[in-house]
């Protein structure tokens, strides 16, 4: 469904991407993997036009990204933020619906909030939370919120941002088991980024991993730990030694 030929992309002198080659299928869930600073969100936002990529091409069902309607574009896709994203001043099932209410497809205010409650059901949370403040939800409770509105629209992709940013671990669970569910039951073409291995190993039928502004290894999930790449094996093991030199 998306393709992305030896894209680049540069700030400055910093040459973030170098040449990015990756082939996401219609229906799968791609996990992309990498140190800080790769240039992961980078790489997604150049998918959704966010930021121009300068080379290379970055297709859609074989139509060029930059081109055409940009609305019906964007309309194809959720988004599940790292920090939730939630607008402090809305009611719950006010995020929920927010793309429901607005566009050229706008939905009645009361329909959409009977979608929103439909969908925060779907992610565990209760009726009553529709009315409450992103401030009134914990930190768990905020990220399914966000997942709720990543699918309202029902989007045949969905992108995820670092989606165990900050959460515990037997919440990161819940989320993982989420948005697996969701995916699967959507048949949606899922993009992830993470560092949380947990989430590759419950999120990913393939993945792949950035590293130097390139796609190191790409292969299916069942691959990853068997791969003799020597990047992703001090990746996936959190060595300190190896290829990838660590920050300092």
């Amino acid at each position: 469904m998306i393709t992305l030929t030896d894209v680049t992309k540069t700030f400055g002198r910093n040459r973030v991407l170098r040449g990015v080659n990756l082939t996401i299928p219609s229906g799968q869930s791609m996990v992309i993997i990498g140190g800080s600073g790769t240039g992961k969100s980078v790489l997604l936002k150049c998918i959704l036009g966010l930021g121009r990529h300068d080379g290379g091409s970055i297709t859609l069902d074989g139509q060029d990204v930059t081109k055409g309607d940009r609305d019906a574009f964007l309309a194809r896709f959720g988004m599940l933020f790292q920090g939730g994203a939630l607008f402090d001043s809305l009611r719950v099932w006010e995020n929920v619906a927010f793309r429901l209410m607005r566009g050229p497809a706008k939905r009645p205010k009361l329909e959409a909030r009977e979608i929103a409650i439909e969908k925060l059901r779907r992610v565990g949370l209760k009726p009553e939370v529709a009315d409450l403040y992103p401030a009134e939800l914990s930190g768990g409770m905020q990220k399914r919120v966000g997942l709720a509105r990543a699918i309202a629209a029902e989007p045949e992709i969905i992108f995820f941002d670092e989606p165990t940013t900050g959460l515990d671990p037997i919440m990161a669970g819940v989320i993982n088991d989420l948005i697996r569910e969701i995916v699967t039951e959507m048949g949606a073409t899922a993009m992830t980024i993470t560092h949380d291995m947990s989430s590759v190993r419950a999120i990913a039928d393939r993945v792949a991993m950035l590293h130097d502004g390139v796609i190191q290894w790409t292969g299916p999930i069942a691959d990853l730990d068997i791969t003799p790449d020597p990047y992703v094996q001090q990746f996936i093991h959190g060595r300190a030694t190896g290829p990838i030199a660590a920050v300092r």
